[in-house]
């Protein structure tokens, strides 16, 4: 499926290049009627970014997110800065479908862990963002991409398998923000080394031509942002493509 997606930051749609805030794109103080748009469209998951809350747990938008979970009939994905089971709690509260997991995953893996028992592995999305080197090796990136932690993808795939891991959302970081086109083999490799888990690609989207071979790769969805706040295609031209692939 196509997951549109929104980044924001008090109340604005933006996009930060390559999860830098210094160099900000800015989409308008418009997400509630873009959403609205996204589900007329025929979307049937969203992905939200609190960047506000990602930087500072203190300031998460929860009556923002509130007003436009509630604004939609269809699940939405939240994420941004998840570090405590309050965390959790309060997105879920606010009307979240899941709860999207990044740098905890890795800093954290024992409350992480606690929330799947707790929560389920329906209620949450692993976000793990890699970088990969010359020898293919996938290191996972935290803190908003600043530095590289030793854990590969696979390692903490198979750390989070026993608690009954079924959702990744994976971004090659080297694709983000770039419109050059998905990380196709990353996809397959991952797809058909764990069946049992829901990928959600990330990163790199700009033309049709770059969905038409993700549904092949074994991914469940892909995440579309910028492209989509450009102009680049239309939610509903996306949507055909995929279910023409």
């Amino acid at each position: 499926m196509i997951i549109p997606a929104l980044d924001l930051i008090d109340g604005n749609v933006v996009r930060l290049h390559q999860g830098d805030y210094a160099q900000q794109r800015d989409y308008g103080r418009s997400p509630l009627a873009r959403l609205q748009q996204y589900e007329q469209a025929g979307a049937k998951l969203l992905h939200l970014v609190d960047l506000t809350g990602a930087k500072d747990p203190a300031k998460r938008q929860i009556a923002l997110l509130q007003a436009l979970l509630a604004s939609v009939t269809i699940p939405v994905q939240i994420g941004g800065g998840i570090r405590s089971e309050a965390d959790i709690k309060a997105l879920l509260a606010a009307g979240a479908s899941r709860v999207v997991i990044g740098s905890a995953a890795i800093t954290q893996p024992e409350f992480v862990k606690q929330g799947f028992q707790r929560y389920g592995a329906e209620a949450i999305v692993l976000a793990l963002d890699v970088r990969i080197n010359t020898d293919g090796v996938k290191h996972v990136a935290i803190s908003g991409w600043q530095e590289n932690s030793r854990a590969t993808l696979e390692d903490i795939i198979e750390q989070y398998l026993p608690v009954g891991l079924k959702h990744v959302l994976c971004t090659d970081i080297s694709r983000d923000g770039t419109l050059s086109g998905a990380n196709i083999a990353l996809y397959r490799e991952i797809s058909q080394r764990y069946p049992q888990i829901q990928f959600q690609a990330s990163g790199g989207i700009g033309s049709l031509a770059d969905i038409s071979p993700l549904p092949a790769s074994g991914v469940a969805g892909v995440i579309v942002g910028r492209a989509l706040l450009e102009e680049k295609f239309t939610l509903t031209e996306a949507i055909q493509c995929w279910q023409n692939a």
